[in-house]
């Protein structure tokens, strides 16, 4: 009788342990990105990135994002935003966060990462969403790598239509600016 219960309960971590890896159950939020050219929801990586995605979703909670931009856009490349508000002015933000792009996670397309300058610990509040695998971003491939914290998991259509908007100089930062706003109208912890 000892065996047979032994088996049913390695039989049944098991079962639970692929359903946690494989679907919703992870624990991990997902969010709902709004933008002036439609919505995206992505989920993200609190079991590979836990810093990162208890950063993001600080600012999630309180409503940081409401009314930033896309203010970087580089066709087959990535997107970022987050950072600068409707008239490029750049927001306020909590300090850096250590860098976890030694997570085993890659910047593959779809994929959200934290944006930070060369200090490699100087993520704030910036995200970016990669358009491919921009595998030369990832750990050990340059300096530490930029940590990828999540993913998109609907409205991929969304971050390829902001990829293709017309970009130049605008206001304070020198290229790369979409001319055409692109507003991070909200973003939104998804509620079952």
């Amino acid at each position: 009788m000892k065996a047979k219960l032994g088996i049913f309960v390695l039989v049944t971590g098991l079962l639970m342990s692929i359903a946690v890896q494989a679907g919703p159950k992870t624990g991990n939020p997902v969010v709902v990105i709004k933008t002036s050219m439609g919505t995206m929801e992505a989920v993200l990586y609190k079991d590979k990135a836990p810093i990162s995605v208890d950063n993001f979703v600080k600012y999630v909670k309180a409503k940081f994002f409401d009314g930033t931009v896309y203010h970087r856009v580089i066709p087959n490349f990535m997107i970022q935003g987050g950072g600068f508000d409707a008239d490029l002015k750049r927001k306020a933000t909590r300090g850096p966060i250590k860098n976890e792009a030694d997570n085993g996670l890659k910047n593959e397309r779809g994929t959200l990462a934290m944006a930070r300058t060369s200090d490699v610990n100087s993520a704030t509040a910036q995200f970016f969403i990669n358009l491919k695998h921009n595998k030369f971003l990832d750990h050990g491939s340059r300096d530490f790598g930029y940590a990828v914290f999540g993913r998109v998991t609907k409205g991929m259509e969304v971050m390829e239509k902001i990829a293709k908007v017309k970009t130049g100089r605008k206001g304070p930062l020198p290229r790369d600016v979409p001319q055409q706003t692109v507003l991070i109208e909200s973003i939104r912890l998804k509620t079952k």
